[in-house]
């Protein structure tokens, strides 16, 4: 047994409340004036419990928590699950993991008995229809979070049933929703599988609170109050959660320090109602300036507290320094391909500030960028080379862009005062430091570990950032390429880049040839693999034949493209859904027929024969026959 200590930020309701918190369930110090300390203890070479068996051979009679996920279970930072369970399991929380429960009825809900604080549920590491329908609403054939790949082993919409379940199985228990799925459903929004607005998922699953974000900090606020005895209907001020008001207490709502967005109905039967929604929540993230948001449905109201601070790096050490074993679950026999993807990979930071209007990342993560520490890294690092088995070899150094570690504000009173959704776009901020030498130092001392072989920098690479220091590109190509490097442009042409918050294409191009100079410098044939997004918001026929031609031109054949999938309060949903930018209500164009959209993703896979045909018939719509031989000459 090893004590593990895990911090996260105090509030007046949680010093009112550990007083009251038994010596059993946790030792609490205080740390400093703004964090306090927790002491669990916990087994450092066992999953976390999955089955009865499991628990029983801890020697629990029950427990605290039942953490419900539509994923397998891998004991690995990047499973959503297993990073919140390991954090609870450090604060002293007995938990067990119910994972790709059968919903048909509420059963495997009464698996582990009634849970004493609360059920934790999310979907999974993914929205649950993103993850089992395509773009043109067609299932997928795989599921790369269930073992052997197996589709169909959770529900769409799992948020909502696994919460109607766990209702079912244990009336009584508190229901805390979280994970990607709720966080980005947690207002009224577009649901691009029924082409509707829906109802906030907190209405819909009738769950008590949604954590929205990077959930450890509020999970273990939420733990402590419970425990404590506080009523769930009570805990109403821990940031990073939302909660609804009944008729009643909405009736008697004074949002005098709140900002109330425009309710269920009036975005569900206006576009410019439905673009001004969007708008104030995406400019209502910031931790240390966004107010409290209101919406009203019906008779209820759903209140979203301002978002969790940023996790400090020593409380990033402490989360990734727990006891992942990095393996799936024993009880698997198929490997989980999600976890092939990341078994040999770290994560350096967590974070995003590019704002892209088709990702989420600014909403969920944050765009406060949380690094850990170089000596944290490198201890994982060693480890992970010296472990029986290893292939020394580690698969990434990275994060949701791998080139913004240790950056932020010059001037921090700058940024808490901020609402731009992107340092980057239109322009690099002015007060935004993009200095890499720290990355650069982290990379060149992972590359001394002994015994390493190679360490790759697999995820995507933030071009316009890259170049401003020359010298990452040279050591990027040097030292952490395996040959080809995955970069992001998107697309092409201008208004399509502004309305995707990307930089223009001439940053692609330079990037370009500064990487393949740097490859050439040290000895190595080394290429480029650009994604782009098809039929993406502001992206006509026109657009996407011109694509084609920069494309061809440039000689690249993008065999991996991604056809643009509204997701939940995104940017760019809300403009395929209204026709409108949120930010200022300029028109904007979208192709919405399938017959369109396979025009689009022909043209940007030009160079397949049977495209051929799709390529002639775009050219003749859009009359561009100048482009004919420019794209298949």
């Amino acid at each position: 047994m090893t004590a593990y200590p895990y911090y996260y930020k105090k509030t007046p309701k949680i010093k009112a409340t550990l007083k009251k918190v038994p010596g059993t369930f946790l030792r609490v110090c205080l740390f400093s004036q703004n964090v306090i300390l927790w002491f669990g203890t916990m087994n450092t070479n066992k999953f976390l419990p999955m089955t009865t068996d499991e628990v029983k051979a801890r020697g629990w009679d029950c427990v605290d928590v039942v953490l419900v996920t539509g994923d397998a279970y891998v004991d690995h930072p990047s499973f959503a699950m297993a990073l919140i369970g390991r954090v609870l399991e450090a604060a002293g929380c007995r938990l067990a993991i119910l994972s790709q429960p059968k919903w048909i009825s509420a059963e495997d809900f009464k698996k582990f008995g009634k849970p004493r604080l609360f059920f934790g549920i999310s979907a999974g590491n993914m929205d649950s229809m993103i993850n089992k329908y395509t773009h043109n609403r067609r299932i997928r054939s795989n599921d790369d979070y269930s073992p052997g790949g197996r589709p169909g082993l959770r529900p769409d919409r799992a948020a909502v049933i696994y919460a109607q379940r766990a209702r079912e199985a244990y009336p009584g228990v508190p229901i805390v929703l979280g994970g990607i799925e709720a966080s980005m459903r947690r207002f009224a929004h577009y649901d691009y599988w029924s082409d509707k607005v829906r109802k906030s998922v907190l209405l819909d699953a009738k769950a008590d609170l949604l954590v929205y974000g990077m959930g450890e900090s509020p999970i273990l606020e939420i733990a402590a109050l419970l425990k404590a005895g506080t009523p769930v209907k009570e805990i109403r001020n821990v940031r990073g959660t939302s909660y609804v008001l009944g008729q009643k207490e909405a009736k008697e709502l004074k949002p005098e320090n709140a900002l109330v967005i425009p309710s269920f109905e009036e975005v569900s039967r206006d576009r410019f109602k439905f673009s001004g929604a969007t708008r104030m929540i995406h400019e209502e993230a910031n931790p240390w300036c966004a107010k409290t948001l209101i919406q009203f449905s019906d008779t209820r109201a759903v209140v979203q507290n301002p978002p969790s601070f940023p996790l400090a790096m020593e409380e990033l050490d402490r989360i990734y320094g727990l006891p992942f074993l990095k393996k799936q679950h024993p009880s698997y026999k198929e490997p989980v391909p999600a976890f092939e993807t990341v078994k040999d990979s770290i994560v350096i930071h967590r974070g995003c500030f590019g704002g892209c209007a088709f990702c989420s990342l600014g909403l969920h993560q944050g765009k406060f960028i949380q690094s850990r520490s170089r000596g944290s890294i490198l201890k994982e690092a060693e480890k992970l080379v010296n472990e029986k088995g290893s292939t020394r070899l580690i698969s990434d150094l990275g994060a949701p862009s791998a080139n913004m570690y240790r950056m932020g504000g010059r001037d921090t009173g700058l940024c808490e005062k901020c609402k731009r959704p992107s340092c980057l776009h239109p322009a690099i901020c002015a007060n935004l430091e993009t200095d890499h030498k720290p990355l650069l130092e982290l990379l060149r001392e992972v590359r001394k570990i002994k015994g390493l072989k190679k360490a790759f920098v697999a995820s995507g690479i933030r071009m316009d950032l890259a170049l401003q220091c020359g010298e990452y590109i040279s050591e990027i190509a040097a030292f952490h390429t395996g040959g080809q490097l995955k970069v992001a442009p998107e697309h092409s042409q201008p208004e399509v880049l502004k309305k995707m918050r990307k930089p223009g294409s001439g940053v692609f191009v330079k990037f370009a040839e500064q990487f393949l100079s740097a490859s050439s410098r040290a000895g190595k044939e080394q290429y480029l693999v650009p994604y782009f997004i098809s039929a993406h918001p502001g992206a006509t026929l026109e657009d996407a034949a011109e694509l084609a031609a920069f494309l061809k031109a440039r000689r690249y054949r993008p065999l991996q493209i991604n056809d643009f999938l509204p997701a939940p309060m995104d940017i760019a949903s809300s403009m395929y859904y209204t026709g409108l930018d949120p930010f200022t209500l300029e028109p904007v164009y979208s192709a919405k027929k399938e017959t369109e959209r396979r025009l689009h993703r022909a043209l940007l896979q030009y160079f397949k024969p049977e495209n051929r045909p799709l390529i002639i018939k775009a050219l003749r719509e859009i009359n561009r026959p100048d482009l004919m031989r420019k794209i298949l000459g």
